[in-house]
């Protein structure tokens, strides 16, 4: 079901070297990037008509309109199960409590007497939030784009979901409750790249966006490809990682159940075991089956998912040579299920977040842990961060020098610009001044 890489014995190369020994997910963006390029300037040169058409083309609804009506927002919240409701609100309480520490506040530096710099944090103005709706609903993907941003101020918010024939071509109840849970009454009936464009380029109902934000397909990765440099991302998000360092002290049952619950997003997730225990190895290969067995989405995600190139158990020597096979990897979900796990979780650089021993499973971290589950796939992690509200800020230094401290360092100014064959730098600070450079 799953295979086994055995790096055992010889010493591990570094860098990329040892990157290339590793399973990862085929996900060619630059692929998708040419055919999602005519959706884009589709939306961007028909609008709303042309959302409308791909809604149809994509998701097999007729929209009357893209935007969702209040009283669906307000209808699916009074629809809502109680007990997904109340569970609902303990994720958004914790999200909360984590991301509102996350707030920065301007600093003022004194560089000299009469000079200062002062950085001041601005939040994006506009935002748009992206929801996947597929082979699954994701309302705690609402609650972690969300509330960073209104943590961070985002003065306005929207948010896409795909439309649904189910529903009458309106996004799953389930995310328009959470939508109307957060206080969010801007949301559109969009997938895909036609999400990301309609943000992006604006349309008749939307106006665009500064800023989108939030996981979805190979499509949606391509999108937002296409846009960087006109608009900010978050991330390409690729299919969803989990990686577990353990050794003997782990046990099988927690290991396999671990594995199985991030291979039943997608058949590209990537489900990695390294470890340094063939005991433990043959236990939860074992374990895999029964478990398997008895859980949905067998053969349309789960198998694939855990028999792909993306999936492997890696044999290590120690839990050292470990340390440095998941640094390289740079999982998205990393689990630390060793002795002394938190010293070992210590000494991890790269992942996009890290689940230290036998009680805290990455499904707590997707639903209700309060940390941020929009993470960096494929190997991102290794010089990129997760969703978070610094996210949703921009650092802007403020200068502010008297004449006086002008004076003290206009001469080095003045050398280096003239250093860098940029006489006119220098002549900017010369004009102030009746000037002569010092010792000449």
């Amino acid at each position: 079901m799953i295979s086994r890489i055995d790096l055992r014995g010889d010493a591990l190369p570094e860098g990329p070297a040892l990157r290339d020994l590793l399973p990862r997910a085929d996900f060619d963006v630059s692929a998708a990037l040419e055919k999602v390029r005519p959706i884009c300037e589709a939306v961007h040169h028909r609008g709303d008509a042309a959302l409308i058409d791909y809604a149809e083309k994509f998701d097999g609804v007729k929209l009357d309109q893209v935007r969702v009506p209040a009283a669906a927002l307000d209808r699916a919240l009074e629809e809502l199960d109680p007990a997904v409701r109340a569970a609902l609100e303990e994720s958004i309480r914790r999200a909360r409590i984590v991301h509102r520490e996350q707030r920065r506040t301007s600093h003022t530096t004194q560089v000299v007497p009469g000079g200062t710099v002062t950085e001041k944090w601005v939040p994006v103005e506009r935002v748009g939030l992206y929801a996947p709706g597929g082979r699954s609903v994701y309302p705690s993907s609402v609650i972690m784009n969300v509330v960073p941003a209104q943590e961070a101020g985002v003065g306005s918010v929207a948010l896409a979901s795909p439309a649904q024939a189910e529903f009458n071509g309106l996004p799953h109840p389930t995310i328009l409750a959470a939508c109307a849970l957060l206080g969010i009454d801007e949301v559109y009936a969009a997938g895909g790249a036609t999400a990301v464009a309609m943000f992006a380029y604006g349309t008749e109902s939307c106006p665009p966006a500064n800023m989108v934000t939030g996981p979805g397909n190979i499509w949606v990765a391509a999108a937002k490809r296409y846009f960087t440099g006109l608009i900010g991302i978050d991330s390409e998000a690729g299919p969803t990682e989990i990686a577990i360092l353990a050794d003997e002290t782990a046990d099988p049952v927690h290991v396999a159940a671990d594995l199985i619950s991030q291979a039943e997003h997608d058949p590209l997730a990537a489900a990695v075991l390294v470890t340094d225990s063939v005991a433990l190895a043959d236990a939860v290969e074992k374990e895999l089956e029964p478990q398997v067995a008895a859980t949905k989405h067998i053969e349309d995600r789960i198998t694939p998912a855990l028999a792909g190139r993306q999936s492997a158990i890696v044999l290590v020597s120690g839990v050292d040579e470990g340390l440095r096979v998941v640094n390289a990897y740079g999982a998205e979900h990393l689990e630390i299920q060793t002795a002394d796990a938190t010293a070992v979780a210590d000494r991890v650089t790269n992942a996009g977040a890290i689940f230290i021993g036998p009680w805290a499973p990455v499904s707590l971290g997707d639903y209700a842990a309060g940390s941020n589950h929009v993470l960096p796939t494929g190997g991102c992690a290794c010089h990129s961060s997760g969703l978070s509200v610094q996210s949703f800020l921009r650092g802007i230094h403020i200068v502010d020098y008297t004449r006086d401290a002008l004076a003290e360092v206009a001469h080095h100014v003045v050398t280096l610009a003239e250093a860098e064959d940029l006489p006119a730098h220098g002549a900017a600070i010369k004009a102030r001044f009746e000037w002569k450079v010092p010792g000449k």
